[in-house]
């Protein structure tokens, strides 16, 4: 049995809990909520299925250092005593991210310059060559995180923020983050039970993530490639068996809708769920929220209206009381929830929310509510056994802050927000023309794994074969077919 060993997940500050509850499913150990994090237990299969599988996670961290800090030279001094030649070479590239809560430093930047000029040290008067530094692609990426004078430095084993999927093809504006949108939905507790509606679905990100839960798929699979793929102890063999394996994956027999005002919302979410692989289970058309009728089939709604702040409507408390009409009476038997920022935008609601949730939106303090939507008097659904609220509910109110009433529209977090590239702030997306018209997946999801990095095969490090071939080339993108026998391709 391979030695296990710490790491961390980070994630949004509000989603700590279903962070927890993803990695007790994982199989991790000694998991601790944290602060936007969620340290636990694991060995090197662990490490890589955390970054494959976490819907909630936009970072998996492995600290190889603790030690206290009051000034510079400590930092300097204690990262100077690490063996660096274990983790880099001369002919290697790193670099270092640092965030800092402290008196004793104040600006995270120089605590980072610290670092690396500890590193670089070192390695040059071993070898008398010197490492360099690689802000965009480096093959090493440190974190370094200072609380008052406790220090923790780690490898960051993801890279990039794992909320970058891979399927984003475009986005519309203020898209909502991946990780955010798929903790919400693992908030409701849905699985997929029922069909799933979001009426102001935007780029469609609550969609693809919906689907991705209810086809209990990892949203690695779109990921082109992770930060530990580079480390000197990296076991292709042990990561190509866990892309492989979709023997978790399982069966949607309901549907999920999508629907926005805007023409060109609905041809970027079309997009999106197009290079996902997913349109056999998504369909999205455009249609105003104020036309929303009752569904055929049980639903559920999750949905993010504009709040006023980057993206507004000409009477946006208007849209809220018509948001709150349409559930009343076009949503009977339902269940919705609403993301959004402002108080008076949910009192224009009208209806009473059975829980409240806040969570944070980049730097936007915003809550999460769900409303269940019955026909008639309160009263007469409790007396046929309806439940508003269910005790886990009622539990989870006792233990959330209230918004204040008289709160500012424009309020923001006192604190600095460490969400690094999960914050939404710092989304920069790039269209990317497509050269064909991609074909529809085929029958089953079971043929998935798909429509994904364009460019060269994957070679076998030991021999120079490729470790898989490609079956069929659609707009730049090779799709890898699991009927054929063969072993998939990994995005490159």
């Amino acid at each position: 049995m391979e030695q296990q060993f710490e790491l961390i997940a980070k994630t949004f500050m509000g989603l700590e809990p279903v962070l927890a509850k993803e990695l007790t499913q994982m199989g991790a150990n000694d998991i601790q909520i944290g602060r936007r994090m969620v340290s636990f237990r694991g060995d090197k299969e662990t490490m890589y299925r955390a970054n494959f599988q976490l819907h909630t996670a936009i970072k998996i961290l492995k600290p190889i250092a603790h030690f206290k800090a009051t000034c510079a030279d400590d930092v300097y001094t204690e990262v100077g005593k690490i063996d660096w030649s274990e983790y880099l070479s001369d002919d290697r590239t790193f670099a270092v991210d640092s965030v800092v809560f402290s008196e004793e430093f104040r600006h995270s930047k120089f605590v980072s310059y610290k670092v690396k000029d500890a590193i670089v040290d070192q390695l040059r008067e071993k070898t008398g060559k010197r490492p360099n530094i690689s802000v965009s692609n480096p093959d090493l990426r440190l974190h370094i995180h200072i609380a008052e004078t406790d220090a923790t430095l780690c490898l960051d084993s993801s890279g990039e923020s794992l909320h970058r999927r891979g399927y984003r093809q475009d986005s519309v504006e203020a898209p909502l983050n991946e990780v955010l949108a798929a903790g919400i939905i693992l908030m409701t507790g849905w699985q997929g039970e029922t069909d799933f509606i979001d009426p102001m679905c935007g780029s469609g990100t609550f969609l693809i993530e919906a689907a991705l839960i209810a086809r209990n798929m990892a949203p690695g699979v779109f990921r082109k490639e992770y930060a530990f793929e580079k480390w000197p102890d990296f076991d292709s063999e042990l990561f190509d068996e866990i892309y492989n394996d979709d023997s978790q994956e399982r069966d949607f027999t309901h549907h999920i809708y999508g629907y926005d005002v805007d023409m060109k919302a609905v041809n970027t979410a079309r997009q999106n769920v197009r290079a996902a692989g997913l349109t056999n289970d998504i369909t999205i058309e455009q249609q105003d929220f104020k036309d929303f009728t009752q569904p055929k089939e049980k639903s559920i709604i999750v949905t993010n209206p504009p709040y006023g702040e980057r993206i507004s409507t000409p009477n946006l408390l208007d849209t809220y009381r018509m948001i709150g009409e349409r559930l009343k009476h076009q949503f009977t038997g339902g269940e919705a929830w609403v993301l959004s920022y402002r108080e008076e935008c949910f009192e224009q609601i009208g209806l009473k929310p059975s829980i409240k949730i806040p969570l944070y939106n980049g730097s936007l303090e915003c809550e999460l509510r769900k409303y269940q939507m019955f026909d008639g008097k309160l009263r007469e659904f409790r007396s046929e056994g309806g439940e508003v609220k269910t005790e886990e509910e009622k539990r989870q109110m006792a233990e959330h802050h209230r918004f204040k009433k008289m709160r500012e529209f424009k309020q923001r977090r006192d604190e600095q927000v460490d969400n690094e590239d999960g914050d939404i702030r710092s989304f920069t997306f790039h269209r990317h023309d497509l050269k064909s018209e991609r074909k529809e997946p085929r029958g089953e999801r079971k043929e998935f794994k798909a429509e994904r990095r364009e460019g060269r095969d994957r070679f076998d490090k030991r021999g120079g074969k490729p470790k898989y071939q490609s079956t069929e080339n659609r707009g730049g993108h090779e799709r890898f077919d699991r009927s054929g026998g063969g072993r998939k391709k990994r995005p490159e």
